[in-house]
């Protein structure tokens, strides 16, 4: 099948919720996909932060095929050997104190699960959340999203919730030392989406002694900068300020659905049977990617090459942009200009990148690994484009 009658297919029979690149990826390896057309692009956008091993990993592929052909899925109502090591070698990266883990399908419900609980652990029913932050659309995660755009047409049905501004240790201290009523602090470490914008670690450290004092809990969501993207497993151990809840998904499976809490000792042990459920959640097929994933973060040392991807980008690219923002394989690059006819003209130079809520920013997140010479085709693509 062609692109084009592709194409003309989906925008038939599917509901219109996405704005779409105008191809029909058919077929992927390492930092490159290629159309039906057979046209090869440079995917600087992974699907949305999700191929973490780029595309068809070896190691991952291997995972499946021989998972599919021993067992598909079976429910938690049984053990499973594959779910135990993937959970063991999940605790085992997981920051001290945060080894237990509750497997589901997405971030969105990754994130519900952390704010069910906190609200259960607390026994209170609202949530300080971040201006610009994004959790998700289901109804639990979107009522701690900001933005009228997702939260507008369901306000009346979300979870309470205090939104102030990121970055601003004193306006959520304030909040915290006022009211006695917050369960949980809930923020992403960088705001992808947002325009990846980022906090010192200061300010973290300030949450977490606000979060004691009140005795709210602290949540990161890494669905974005988890899983050694931005250079260490957890971004908290690069800020040096640990949560105590983590939700995770994304880079986890490298594209099979899954998602995951690490819940810290102290509230797992609260935790009771039938307190939380899923049923495809812990699958046997999602836990053989995650079990390959974190093998090939673990023996192929990628971790350590996101730093290096972007010390690489901002070497090459620095000098073209006003800014770049980010970490490790997460980045934004601040333009003077609006970003939109940029990502057009890079997309014509057969490079895949990401907008932003911030209009002057392009998103890059790269695949872990990603040639260095995938970084030059970029930067000279962006010069090209910066040209038009």
């Amino acid at each position: 099948m062609d692109t084009r009658t592709t194409i003309e297919i989906e925008d038939r029979y599917q509901l219109t919720t996405y704005k779409k690149l105008p191809i029909a990826v058919d077929r992927g390896e390492g930092a490159w996909v290629w159309d039906a057309d057979g046209r090869r692009y440079l995917d600087y956008y992974g699907g949305h932060c999700v191929a973490l091993l780029g595309h068809s990993h070896p190691g991952v592929t291997r995972a499946i095929q021989r998972q599919a052909g021993e067992m598909l899925f079976y429910s938690n109502y049984v053990y499973s050997p594959v779910r135990a090591r993937a959970a063991e070698r999940l605790s085992r990266l997981a920051p001290e104190g945060l080894g237990t883990v509750f497997f589901c399908n997405s971030g969105t419900e990754a994130n519900e699960t952390a704010l069910k609980l906190a609200r259960k652990a607390t026994g209170k029913p609202v949530v300080l959340s971040m201006r610009g932050g994004f959790h998700g659309r289901t109804l639990g995660s979107l009522a701690v999203t900001w933005g009228d755009g997702y939260r507008g047409a369901y306000v009346d049905a979300l979870g309470p919730t205090e939104f102030v501004p990121f970055g601003d240790a004193e306006a959520a201290v304030s909040v915290l030392a006022s009211r006695n009523d917050i369960a949980a602090v809930i923020l992403e470490p960088i705001q992808s989406m947002a325009g990846v914008y980022e906090a010192p670690p200061a300010y973290f450290a300030a949450l977490r002694a606000a979060c004691d004092r009140s005795g709210a809990l602290l949540i990161y969501d890494e669905v974005q900068t988890g899983v050694g993207r931005t250079g260490t497993f957890s971004i908290s151990e690069s800020l040096g300020v640990k949560p105590d809840l983590i939700s995770l998904a994304k880079s986890l499976g490298n594209g099979v659905p899954v998602g995951a809490v690490l819940v810290s000792d102290a509230i797992a042990a609260g935790v009771k049977t039938g307190d939380q459920g899923t049923t495809f959640g812990g699958g046997m097929l999602a836990m053989a990617a995650v079990e390959a994933v974190l093998t090939a973060l673990e023996e192929e040392g990628l971790m350590a090459r996101a730093l290096e991807l972007e010390a690489a980008v901002r070497e090459r690219v620095g000098g073209m942009v006003r800014g770049v923002r980010g970490r490790g394989a997460l980045l934004g690059l601040e333009l003077d200009r609006p970003a939109g006819p940029v990502l057009d003209a890079l997309f014509a130079e057969g490079v895949i990148a990401g907008s932003a809520a911030d209009k002057a920013v392009v998103r890059i997140m790269p695949p872990l690994v990603s040639e260095p010479e995938t970084v030059d085709v970029f930067a000279e693509a962006l010069r090209k484009a910066l040209a038009v």
